[in-house]
């Protein structure tokens, strides 16, 4: 990491690991699930890990901005905001999988500088900063896959291409890579990031889903882009790829 994200970045690791305190309570536990406006389910792990990232925040950088899926908006017109997602993956999370986990992005100006996929039940700490990506310290790559034959594809929810995008060219890439499986939310980036997948792909995202992405996939050597092959961060939705592989795959899909 670069010498003045450092700060930033120490602060995403204490965020991950206190609010993953939280979440570890109630992973695999009897929960009660309350149903959003939008039909997706919320848990009292996703509250209350969102409220101390939020009050520790505001403890820290009281002049930073904060975007959060669960309390919205804080301080919109900062320089720094900082987009929070408690648990992207809450289906996973309350079906007692490990494909979940905690996303926190930091945007200067509207950029995404820095990302976070924390796993808090497995103790996977995977931030990034566009130049590096690191996954418990370590540097992380995508791998070298340069034959759509040889890629293995995820994404996060199968019914949601057909509800988003188009159906039948999404079939054709299945056709076109050695292996499919709905390994998804943040995890799949995760799996792309650290070299054990080639493409993931979500035809509908939200802010706080995809800005951590970004920075992460970027660091790692990876390309990433709205479903169109633009720019992600004004898009609402993803393709990311392990680099040599990501204008075929935007052309079979558009």
């Amino acid at each position: 990491m670069e010498r003045d994200s450092n700060e930033l970045a120490e602060f995403c690791l204490m965020l991950a690991v206190e609010s993953g305190r939280i979440i570890k309570q109630y992973f695999r536990s009897e929960l009660s699930i309350e149903t959003k406006s939008d039909s997706s389910p919320v848990t009292i792990a996703d509250k209350k890990a969102e409220e101390l990232m939020r009050e520790m925040i505001m403890k820290h950088f009281p002049e930073h901005g904060i975007i959060g899926e669960e309390f919205g908006v804080h301080n919109p017109d900062a320089e720094y905001q900082w987009v929070l997602d408690p648990i992207d993956g809450t289906k996973s999370f309350i079906c007692g999988s490990v494909t979940f986990g905690t996303l926190i992005s930091v945007m200067k100006n509207g950029e995404p500088v820095l990302g976070v996929i924390n796993q808090p039940v497995l103790g996977e700490f995977l931030i990034g900063d566009n130049e590096i990506s690191l996954l418990n310290g370590t540097p992380v790559k995508v791998r070298g896959c340069k034959n759509l034959k040889e890629a293995v594809l995820l994404t996060t929810d199968h019914l949601n291409i057909a509800r988003y995008q188009n159906k039948e060219k999404f079939d054709s890439l299945i056709s076109s890579v050695k292996l499919y499986r709905n390994w998804g939310d943040c995890y799949g980036y995760y799996l792309l990031a650290s070299g054990f997948a080639d493409i993931m792909i979500d035809p509908v995202m939200s802010k706080w889903d995809l800005m951590a992405l970004i920075p992460i996939i970027r660091g790692a050597g990876g390309v990433i882009t709205d479903y169109h092959g633009k720019e992600p961060v004004k898009g609402n939705s993803i393709i990311a790829t392990a680099g040599m592989i990501h204008e075929e795959v935007i052309k079979i899909l558009n």
